[in-house]
Parts: structure tokens; C-alpha cells; sequence
């Protein structure tokens, strides 16, 4: 009379909860390529907690990576393939690839693949690559913008044989048919340069979700400082906080000026003063632009008046 309740109710809970503790346990681990994958462990302390990031968007990322591993039947109810897509981009110094240790690595205990794409020759190159790794993966590839020269799709790449890697070989890889090989896969792309990027590479089915790693915010000070000095306030919190939202400086800039003493007054001295001197450099810059835009006006001015000089002359004759 029990049978129902058993296999419906209590052994779908207890492989729940032995999958929950086996994931618990898992050694995450970290791929990179020679002439195939080689792999070592991954202790990278990074997490959402200490991530000096937008509370609002950490939100965001975490609620889709939930949404995403949780909808198996969907993805295959609608006939996609079980994958999500992220792209990265900022400034250097961000916190692009800690994202990619706190989020997909040690928050969903997935393995990650780090892809050179300049360490490969051809489109097959990339497709054996993509079938030798696991499912509950993530296949990184770093600065997309400048690690290999894919050309335009109507280029075929750097020629039309078929012994170079391409951007229709890579579009392939990310939503194609070889995208399917395995199930639970992310593809993280980072870039300092959104822009440069080709637009198949940036529409949804391909990266799904564009994440903006911005300079560093008030919020993600308090993060950096409670990391780095294990205080949640101090007198010159407000005065740093201003600072913050007049200059650009990034987390890691931060993080350096913090890392300089243990004590939290003179680390916040020290930061205070580099703030001051981001800030004085960028007054210089506005000065400097508004001069040159003030000669190069001036210059126009006298061209200005040197035409219509000459018109007269002209009407005069």
C-alpha cells in the first residue's frame, strides 16, 4: 500500500539529497589544454559573499544559474540543448574571472575547461575538444576579442581551406549541432571590448545572459573592505564612498591599496590618498581636453574668418 509513496515520494528525496551531499563533497576541477585537457584542483576561495559586485546583479546571476540547472525537462521538452551562454565584459581589473570561480565553479560545483583558442588549427581541433568534456561543465574562453583573429562568417576565417579555425566553426561549437554533445554545459566568454565582437557571437542562444563587470561601486567597497580588513564600517566609509562615485577604479585597484597594511586605518589612509590622486589625474584630463578643444576651436575660428576674408577680396574684384 506503500508502494506509490516509496517511488514517488521518498526515493525521488533520497536521491535528491545523496546528489545534494555528492555535490557537497566534490573537488571542483580546472581543465586546460596541451594535447588534450590535463586537469588539477581547483581551491579558488572566491564565492558571490566576497565578490565586489552589484548586489542587485549578483541576484540576477544566481536566479539564472538556479533557473538553469533546474529545467532539464524543459530544455527538453523545447528541443534546445541543455546549455546557457554568459558573456563578461569590462574594464580590466573587474572581476571577470573571479565571477567565472565563484559562480560556476565553486556555486554549482561544475569543472572548468579553459580554452585557448589560439592554441588551435581547425574547426575539428575545437569540435574534438568540445565531445572530450563532461557534462556539468563550464568552457571558458577569455578575452574573446583578441584570442584569435576569427574573421567575418562570409570570410570563412583567414582563408577559405578548411585547416583554420573559424567563426562559423565557433558559432557551431556554442548553438550548432556539436553544441549537444553533453548536457548541463555553460560557455563563459570574457572581454574587456564588447564591441569588437562580431554580432552572431552576442545574440540570445549563443550568450544568453550579458553580465557588465563595472568599476568599482560603494557596495563593492564594503564587500573589499569587510574581505580584506573584516570591518563593516569605519569614519572614513563615507568619505571613500564619495570618492568612489567620482572616479573610475576598479575592485582590484582596491583590493591593492587594501592588501598594503592589516591595520584598517592606515589601508583606508593609503586608499584615501590613491582616490585623491585618481581624482586630481582625472581633473587634469578634463583641463587638458577643454584646451585642446579650445585651440582647436580657435584654429577653426581663423579659418573661419580667413574664408570669409577671401570671399570678400573675391567679391571685391
Amino acid at each position: 500500500m506503500f508502494k506509490d509513496k516509496v517511488m514517488n515520494s521518498y526515493l525521488p528525496y533520497v536521491m535528491e539529497k545523496a546528489k545534494f551531499i555528492s555535490d557537497e563533497k566534490k573537488v571542483v576541477k580546472l581543465s586546460s589544454l596541451g594535447d588534450s585537457w590535463s586537469s588539477v584542483d581547483f581551491h579558488h576561495p572566491s564565492t558571490f559573499e566576497t565578490l565586489a559586485m552589484d548586489e542587485r546583479l549578483k541576484k540576477e546571476v544566481v536566479e539564472d544559474l538556479d533557473r538553469f540547472v533546474e529545467r532539464k525537462n524543459f530544455y527538453k521538452r523545447v528541443g534546445k540543448a541543455w546549455k546557457r551562454g554568459y558573456l563578461l565584459y569590462g574594464p580590466p581589473g573587474t572581476g571577470k574571472s573571479s565571477l567565472v570561480a565563484a559562480a560556476m565553479a565553486n556555486y554549482l560545483k561544475f569543472n572548468i575547461y579553459d580554452l585557448e583558442l589560439t592554441n588551435l588549427h581547425c574547426n575539428s581541433d575545437l569540435r574534438r575538444l568540445l565531445v572530450s568534456t563532461e557534462s556539468r561543465s563550464i568552457i571558458v574562453i577569455e578575452d574573446i576579442d583578441c584570442s584569435a583573429e576569427l574573421q567575418d562568417r562570409r570570410n570563412g576565417g583567414f582563408n577559405q581551406s578548411d585547416s583554420q579555425l573559424t567563426l562559423s566553426g565557433l558559432l557551431n561549437f556554442i548553438d550548432g549541432l556539436w553544441s549537444s554533445c553533453g548536457d548541463e554545459r555553460i560557455i563563459v566568454f570574457t572581454t574587456n571590448y564588447k564591441d569588437k565582437l562580431d554580432p552572431a557571437l552576442l545574440r540570445p542562444g549563443r550568450m544568453d545572459m550579458h553580465i557588465h563587470m563595472s568599476y568599482c561601486t560603494p557596495c563593492g567597497f564594503k564587500t573589499l573592505a569587510f574581505n580584506y580588513l573584516q570591518i563593516t564600517s569605519h569614519r572614513l566609509f563615507g568619505e571613500i564612498e564619495e570618492m568612489i562615485k567620482e572616479v573610475e577604479v576598479t575592485p582590484a585597484e582596491v583590493a591593492e591599496e587594501l592588501m598594503k597594511s592589516d591595520e584598517a586605518d592606515v589601508a583606508l589612509e593609503g586608499l584615501v590618498e590613491f582616490l585623491r590622486r585618481k581624482k586630481e589625474m582625472k581633473l587634469d584630463e578634463q583641463v587638458n581636453v577643454q584646451e585642446e578643444s579650445n585651440k582647436q576651436g580657435e584654429v577653426e575660428q581663423a579659418m573661419d574668418v580667413k574664408v570669409d576674408q577671401n570671399k570678400r577680396v573675391k567679391e571685391n574684384k
